[in-house]
C-alpha cells in the first residue's frame, strides 16, 4: 500500500459540543490508483483528505504513508514528507499572482532549496505537458480559469510526487474546463502512476475513481 489509515478518528470540541469530523475510517491506496472522495458538505472529505496530508492531527487511529507514519511524525517530518512526495491541487488555484506561470510552478523546488537547471527543465516540460509553455511568461491573471488549474497540476507535479491530494480541482470550472481538467488528471495518473486522491461534488468528477469512497457523517458508506 502507498498510503493506509486504520481506526482514523478526527474530533473537534465546540461550544455545542463534540464534533466527530471522520470516524474510525479503514482506508488502503496502492500506487497507482486514482481515488474519488464523495460526500454531501459537512461529511468529513476535506478533513480526511487534511489528515493524509498530515496538515492536521488525527485524534486517534493510524496513517501509513509508504515508510512513515505520519500520525506520530514532527511537524519538521511532515513539512519534509510533503515537500518531497505529496503533491497538492487546490479548488481557487492558489496561484501567487505577481509570479509567472513558470515561476508558479517552481515553487515547490524553491521550497525545498532545489534549484538545479534540471528542474527549471523539468518545469517547462510540465508546462508543455499541460499545454501551457507558450504561456510560461504571463501572471496568472492572464490566463482563464482552466488554464490557471493547469498551472496549478504542473506545480503539483514539479516534485515528483508520489500522490496528489486534490480538493475539488474542478469546483470552480464549468462543465466542459471540467472534463478538460479531469482528462488531465487521469492522463496523469495513467502515464506516471501517480495516486490521485481527489474531494469531489460531482458525479462526473467521481467517475474518474477506480477507488470511489463515499462519506457521510464521518463514516465511510460505500469503498
Amino acid at each position: 500500500m502507498l498510503i493506509e489509515t486504520k481506526g482514523l478518528s478526527k474530533f473537534y470540541q465546540h461550544k455545542d459540543g463534540l464534533i466527530e469530523a471522520v470516524k474510525e475510517i479503514d482506508l488502503g491506496f496502492k500506487q497507482g490508483d486514482f481515488v474519488t472522495i464523495t460526500g454531501p458538505s459537512g461529511s468529513g472529505k476535506t478533513t480526511l483528505l487534511l489528515l493524509l496530508a498530515g496538515l492536521i492531527r488525527p485524534t486517534s487511529g493510524t496513517i501509513q504513508f509508504q515508510n512513515y507514519k505520519l500520525h506520530s511524525a514532527s511537524d519538521n517530518q511532515l513539512a519534509g514528507i510533503r515537500s518531497k512526495h505529496i503533491g497538492f491541487i487546490m479548488q481557487n488555484f492558489s496561484l501567487i499572482p505577481y509570479l509567472t506561470v513558470l515561476n508558479n510552478v517552481l515553487i515547490p523546488l524553491s521550497l525545498n532549496q532545489n534549484g538545479e537547471s534540471s528542474n527549471y527543465d523539468y518545469a517547462i516540460n510540465l508546462l508543455e505537458k499541460v499545454g501551457l509553455k507558450d504561456r510560461m511568461n504571463h501572471l496568472p491573471k492572464e490566463l482563464s480559469a482552466g488554464q490557471q488549474q493547469r498551472v496549478a497540476i504542473a506545480r503539483a507535479l514539479v516534485n515528483k510526487p508520489n500522490l496528489i491530494l486534490a480538493d475539488e480541482p474542478t469546483g470552480n470550472l464549468d462543465p466542459a474546463l471540467a472534463i478538460e481538467i479531469l482528462e488531465v488528471l487521469k492522463q496523469i495518473n495513467i502515464e506516471n502512476q501517480i495516486t490521485i486522491a481527489m474531494v469531489t461534488h460531482s458525479p462526473t468528477a467521481s467517475e474518474y475513481g477506480n477507488i470511489r469512497v463515499h462519506i457521510n457523517n464521518g463514516c465511510i458508506q460505500e469503498f
